[in-house]
């Protein structure tokens, strides 16, 4: 799975060529997993779905961060090229159509070295600050040639590191890789997506162990953990003393949909960790959330209908069209409609249908 972010932050100025200190931001990630992919070769189809960016930016107060992430699979590279620049052209209008605070905008970056040089370089040229950096399509690499990759990608563009985790796509990258990862100069942050405890501590510890946990800021991607990881003080020794790191936000497929609640979610999460009182209450929304967040991504299926389940929430809202996704394949898994249904139901709290509604038609317009 390769996965392409853009990210727009209110009152945060930065050159493309300055270091971008992203400490404390909140990424509310709300996917562009929202274009309407079935006629992929227009150009027309992807500005015909602007209203989704309304969406998105109709949630954004203006001292907040707008990630929108958008997963080309399924296609080869000359697809993803052509892609590539349009997207993030759209999104950086939007942005500046929006909005004319200052911003930071951040650019998913895949491939092997020379695709993710020029995706950095077209980034860069666009007013990009940052880039996210997949590392699925090096599976195989050794660690010195994954270090090599990402110091060469980051003289291009300041980085925001992804662990992806392997049921689609990632690979397992030990605490080595992370403590020399962090020592590279030029990155900024790290997406913890491993969907796994361990791994999310190796990750925690290697940033620790750079010495770089005051350089480089944590965003949870564990859509599975969401609220543990944004409440959780993960302490560890490293260098003969503890260190205390804190998860600062999220980027997360999750936040693709139910936007509005998201937000809101976070800032109360901000507010408990602040005055030190995270409630039994506030707990407790962990495991609704996860549990929505394992029919919305086909956890059942091993993540099979992960961006199909995203497009169908969109679609109940009146969001999209369709489902469609860019791979013809990639449909809902067995069941899952029905599971997405289930928490619905259960879960109303944690929709923002009332708020889709009463915008829908002004952003249709």
């Amino acid at each position: 799975m390769y996965g392409h972010l853009i990210a727009v932050e209110i009152r945060v100025e930065c050159r493309a060529h300055q270091r971008v200190n992203l400490d404390g931001f909140a990424l509310d990630q709300y996917w562009l997993e929202c274009l309407n992919a079935k006629p992929v070769e227009c150009w027309s189809a992807i500005e015909q779905n602007r209203v989704i960016l309304d969406y998105f930016f109709q949630n954004v107060p203006h001292h907040r961060i707008l990630p929108l992430d958008h997963f080309l699979r399924g296609l080869d590279s000359r697809a993803v090229a052509a892609l590539f620049e349009p997207v993030l052209e759209l999104a950086m209008r939007s942005a500046e159509q929006w909005t004319r605070e200052p911003k930071i905008m951040i650019a998913g970056l895949v491939g092997r070295t020379a695709q993710a040089v020029e995706e950095a370089q077209v980034a860069r040229g666009l007013g990009y600050h940052a880039g996210l950096l997949s590392l699925a399509a090096l599976k195989g690499a050794s660690e010195d040639e994954l270090i090599a990759h990402a110091q060469t990608v980051a003289r291009e563009i300041p980085l925001v590191g992804f662990y992806l985790q392997p049921a689609v796509g990632g690979l397992v990258l030990p605490v080595s890789f992370w403590r020399r990862f962090a020592a590279i100069e030029n990155v900024a942050a790290i997406k913890v997506a491993p969907f796994n405890r361990y791994r999310t501590l190796d990750v925690v510890r290697g940033v620790v162990e750079a010495d770089a946990a005051d350089r480089i800021t944590l965003y949870t991607g564990n859509d599975d953990h969401i609220i543990l990881d944004l409440v959780t003080p993960f302490t560890v020794v490293a260098n003969g003393r503890k260190h205390t790191v804190r998860i600062k936000g999220g980027l997360l497929g999750h936040w693709s949909v139910w936007v509005k609640r998201a937000v809101e979610l976070l800032e109360r999460i901000h507010a408990a960790v602040a005055k030190n009182e995270v409630s039994a209450e506030l707990l407790a929304f962990d495991a609704q959330v996860t549990d929505c967040n394992a029919a919305i991504f086909d956890a059942a299926n091993d993540f099979h209908g992960v961006i199909a389940g995203c497009h169908e929430i969109l679609r109940r809202q009146g969001l999209l069209e369709g489902i469609w996704c860019l791979d013809p394949s990639e449909t809902l898994g067995p069941g899952q409609k029905q599971e997405i249904d289930r928490v619905c139901a259960a879960y109303p709290q944690l929709n923002d249908d009332a708020f889709v509604r009463a915008n829908l038609q002004r952003w249709l317009s």
